[in-house]
């Protein structure tokens, strides 16, 4: 079981930077691939970035490839989500999650097991 908890959202100018931070907490942490999703009004959750559990690999949706950058602290059972050149159009709530080992790449929502509450992120024009 693993349970999370999202904090650093809040309100941004276009081109400004945030950086978004999930803690968890929960034995399975250390094994588990880490995601990174967002949901904007009308619209469908969708993936952002995810990294595996000794950060080997990373994915990262081709909207933000180049100015999003996931990283996790194991250590501290965090995992972290930074966002740079910030377009009113990421403007969403960001929640993270957790995966429990498995086939196949992390990059749908099917693939984990834990969800946050999500954070808001807005960028204005």
């Amino acid at each position: 079981q693993v349970q999370l908890a999202e904090s650093g959202g809040g309100l941004v100018q276009a081109g400004g930077s945030l950086r978004l931070s999930c803690a968890a907490s929960g034995s399975t942490f250390r094994t588990a691939t880490m995601g990174w999703f967002r949901q904007a009004p009308g619209k469908e959750r969708e993936f952002v970035a995810a990294i595996t559990r000794n950060a080997g690999s990373t994915y990262y949706a081709d909207s933000m490839r180049g100015r999003f950058i996931i990283s996790r602290e194991n250590v501290k059972s965090a995992v972290y989500l930074q966002m740079n050149s910030l377009k009113p159009e990421d403007t969403a709530v960001y929640s993270c999650a957790a995966g429990r080992p498995r086939g196949g790449l992390p990059v749908t929502e099917s693939w984990y097991d834990f969800w946050g509450q999500g954070t808001q992120v807005t960028v204005s024009s």
